[in-house]
């Protein structure tokens, strides 16, 4: 039996004329292009191409054999068209849930992409806090969502299947004229007589500053409590103090402040997708969680 890719590669050199166009449209090299034709030569016992002047051409033998591959090709495509519909992901819906931090750099990624390959999917975002996305995945409201965690508080593997995605840094917010804002990097220690700007109503960045804090031997001293990562970031520009965040909460960084990484003296978080074991998953859903995967391995916030 003739193989496939081999006649797409004969298809194309005798459509483009050239092995170093069909080369460059299929991403091979030139004489990956020749040796493989070579071996479709053997397989079928005749020549299929001859140089000319003004590149190849083919034989009667490759002429022949191009318009069965033509056929032979946009049938396969069609199969592809055919079990892809079926697949659903060609139609249909997905329900999507985030949160804001994540909803506000990374998702918008994610979602493109997914978009490109996949344009008739309707896609659904919801985002909420974190005990809400658990209650809509619990309900199937949505069928994946995006969660975080920190070390000491976990998500359970057996309340959902996780992937873990990619690690979100705790980072340093100081105004553009303070003390340490010429700097890369910092440690906790160096911001013992600090006073903090940080979230209010018991946001889990206050539980990373005062673990970090006490790590060091000191109190963060508060000087502010904000209801948002924005408007944290405008009193750090004003120099009523300084504050920490996840890296994907300052993405969209106040042109007053300036972000300095804490390399290890300030934890992590982790960035999950998160969907119910026992939800049977629709094929958009599982396409959805590999285009997740493959946007968070090439994610990196400025």
């Amino acid at each position: 039996m003739l193989d496939v890719k081999r006649l797409e590669l004969l298809l194309r050199v005798v459509e483009t004329g050239s092995i170093t166009a069909a080369a460059a449209e299929l991403m091979f090299s030139p004489s990956a292009v020749s040796q493989q034709l070579r071996r479709l030569e053997a397989e079928v016992g005749q020549p299929l191409l001859q140089r000319h002047a003004r590149g190849m051409i083919p034989t009667d033998a490759g002429h022949v054999l191009a318009n069965h591959a033509r056929t032979v090709l946009r049938q396969l495509a069609a199969a592809e068209s055919d079990l892809a519909e079926i697949a659903g992901l060609r139609r249909g819906r997905l329900d999507l849930g985030t949160f804001p931090t994540v909803g506000s750099s990374f998702l918008p990624l994610a979602l493109s992409r997914f978009r490109k390959e996949y344009p008739a999917i309707q896609l659904h975002v919801h985002s909420a806090r974190e005990e809400q996305l658990v209650e809509m995945l619990e309900s199937g409201t949505v069928g994946v969502s995006l969660l975080w965690d920190y070390e000491w508080s976990r998500i359970q593997g057996s309340r959902f299947a996780l992937t873990s995605l990619f690690q979100d840094p705790t980072v340093l917010i100081v105004g553009a004229d303070h003390r340490l804002a010429r700097r890369r990097q910092v440690s906790m220690a160096d911001l013992q007589e600090e006073d903090w700007i940080i979230r209010s109503q018991g946001h889990p960045v206050i539980e990373v500053l005062e673990r970090s804090c006490r790590a060091e031997g000191f109190t963060p001293r508060i000087s502010f409590y904000a209801n948002d990562y924005q408007e944290a970031q405008a009193m750090v520009s004003v120099g009523l103090g300084i504050a920490l965040a996840p890296r994907c909460a300052v993405v969209n960084k106040h042109p007053g402040v300036r972000i300095l990484s804490l390399g290890e003296s300030a934890p992590a978080r982790r960035i999950l997708a998160a969907h119910r074991h026992d939800r049977v998953r629709a094929p958009a859903e599982v396409a959805f969680l590999r285009t997740l995967i493959a946007s968070a391995r090439d994610y990196a916030p400025a």
